[in-house]
């Protein structure tokens, strides 16, 4: 009898063409790989992989057997999640993801709460940007900004929340040196390599062309807070931020919805039906802050 383990070994390797990747992504070293698909391939009796200085290449024996274990693998799912759904009572695992801005500068409190109100509710988060895959119980629920409605997965369940706003931040400091005429250059701050974006060129106040780069979100505020420059924010950093001021002459520009998200039987479990409707309860409150209508623009 196939062992189902050794089928996910192979799926692994199959998909990212690499034993070592394989390997990272199943958490295990690389010789339990090639141990686990050697026995695949003496139990099937034929040779999967080719071994090539790009990669692992699928023969033509694998290309037949990788139909039959993606199937393997949607009815194992299948299984699990239907399983998984009829749980019913108010404790267990809940796996939450959701962006790093959100949980850190807004959520966490809420997220608290929830803790102290579901004491038996074991709470896991993955505070990543990255869209977790929900089809793969990789969360249970996923918490996202969505600019396109069209784009969510047909498969994928949720509740639409408010809108989300950014708008363009400064310090006091750095502002009130610009109305004093004593400032330096300011520059945009930003954390990406694609030039200088159309948001720097906004408002009464120019900024150079010579970019302040951030290598993520926690180190582009610091640099606002120190008056690096200005820099493009989520309403609700921004303005709740006291430190921080929006930049003379700009409005908060909507970027997309914020959306509670989770799929199939997963929905019907009792923890994350109570999650659904707390976080979702949590939100709504949040509204004004969240579409930058909280302050009024100067």
């Amino acid at each position: 009898m196939i062992d189902w383990d050794d089928i996910r070994y192979f799926l692994s390797v199959a998909r990212a063409s690499s034993v070592r990747a394989a390997a990272a992504r199943l958490g295990v070293n690389h010789a339990t790989v090639l141990r686990r698909v050697a026995q695949l391939e003496q139990r099937l009796g034929v040779q999967l992989f080719e071994k090539l200085p790009s990669g692992y290449r699928l023969t033509a024996a694998a290309e037949e057997v990788l139909e039959f274990a993606e199937q393997m693998e949607a009815s194992s799912r299948q299984l699990e999640t239907r399983v998984f759904g009829r749980d019913q009572s108010a404790r267990g695992l809940l796996r939450l993801t959701l962006p790093p801005f959100l949980a850190t500068h807004l959520f966490m409190p809420d997220l608290s709460d929830f803790a102290r109100l579901h004491p038996e509710i074991e709470i896991e988060i993955r505070s990543t940007g990255e869209v977790a895959n929900l089809t793969n119980r990789e969360a249970d629920v996923a918490i996202r900004f969505v600019v396109d409605r069209k784009t969510l997965p047909l498969n994928v369940h949720g509740l639409m929340g408010p809108e989300l706003a950014s708008g363009i931040y400064l310090s006091h400091d750095l502002l009130a040196a610009w109305r004093a005429g004593t400032h330096g250059p300011i520059r945009p701050i930003v954390i990406n390599d694609h030039g200088i974006p159309d948001w720097a060129r906004a408002g009464e106040i120019r900024t150079t062309e010579v970019p302040f780069r951030a290598p993520d979100a926690e180190t582009q505020i610091a640099a606002v807070r120190q008056g690096a420059g200005l820099t493009r924010l989520p309403c609700f950093v921004g303005d709740s931020d006291p430190q921080l001021t929006r930049a003379p002459g700009t409005r908060p520009q909507l970027n997309g919805v914020l959306w509670l998200l989770t799929y199939g039987e997963t929905r019907k479990t009792k923890r994350v039906r109570l999650f659904m409707a707390f976080a979702s309860h949590r939100f709504a409150g949040y509204a004004q802050l969240l579409a930058g209508l909280s302050v009024s623009s100067d």
